[in-house]
């Protein structure tokens, strides 16, 4: 399948990231305009998706007063696949919610990817987009392997199973209806969730584990930076996370 085919065929996709955090928690800079390699962790996650042939789309919720700086700079970059910048809320749910409605009529499929998650794989975009056209939603997820114990800053409490546990990770892939509904649905309902696999859950809806990978981690504490400088020149000589099966534009 040829460059226009695969163009063509991925107006079926769109990818919300949500952008509009302060990094507090990583202090200074917010991560996802810090400079990684060659370009700030927003562009590095969106050539991520530029790359691959089955997203057609991206929008991106900036915080409301950088819109139009964060449009200039990622435009400058001649992004193929970036739709639109718009303005984020108060909360990741929020800044979703406002990705949503700038993603374009032809899309039916929808993935949401934090902004501050660059080492994520081709090969694990491709696997999340396939469970959604066959299950509906799905999220890449990593089993808990550390121990578990409850403790309420002074001591240790009970041990809690790590059987079935799983880290979250994105990108988190949905029908683009599921993921209309459950955020009309928490809106009315005031409902808040850490992410949109616990929004579309609340519809009933099954979401099916996709399997992740440790590189695939969330920049959010000075530790994470410090890892990500180290990890990126490796990452960025590593082709093959951007080889894709005959089904990668699935």
């Amino acid at each position: 399948m040829d460059a226009a085919d695969a163009r063509a065929r991925s107006d079926e996709v769109a990818v919300l990231i949500p952008a509009a955090g302060r990094g507090r928690r990583l202090g200074g800079r917010p991560k996802q305009f810090r400079v990684l390699g060659e370009h700030p962790v927003l562009v590095q996650v969106l050539l991520s998706f530029e790359r691959h042939p089955a997203v057609g789309h991206a929008v991106v919720a900036a915080p409301k007063d950088r819109v139009a700086e964060v449009t200039d700079r990622v435009r400058a970059e001649g992004l193929g696949v970036l739709t639109a910048v718009v303005g984020g809320g108060d909360s990741r749910q929020a800044s979703v919610r406002h990705a949503l409605r700038a993603v374009p009529d032809p899309v039916n499929r929808v993935l949401v990817h934090d902004a501050a998650r660059p080492f994520v794989a081709a090969a694990q975009v491709t696997a999340v987009l396939q469970a959604v056209r066959t299950d509906g939603a799905a999220s890449l997820a990593v089993p808990v392997a550390d121990t578990l114990r409850r403790g309420d800053g002074d001591r240790f409490g009970d041990t809690v199973s790590r059987e079935d546990l799983h880290r979250m990770q994105t990108p988190q892939g949905f029908r683009r209806q599921w993921l209309e509904q459950a955020h009309r649905h928490a809106s009315s309902a005031d409902v808040t969730a850490t992410d949109d696999v616990a929004l579309v859950q609340r519809m009933d809806h099954d979401v099916v584990p996709v399997a992740g990978s440790r590189r695939n981690f969330k920049i959010t504490t000075p530790d994470d930076w410090m890892l990500a400088q180290q990890l990126w020149p490796a990452w960025k000589d590593a082709p093959e996370r951007f080889r894709l099966s005959s089904s990668a534009s699935t």
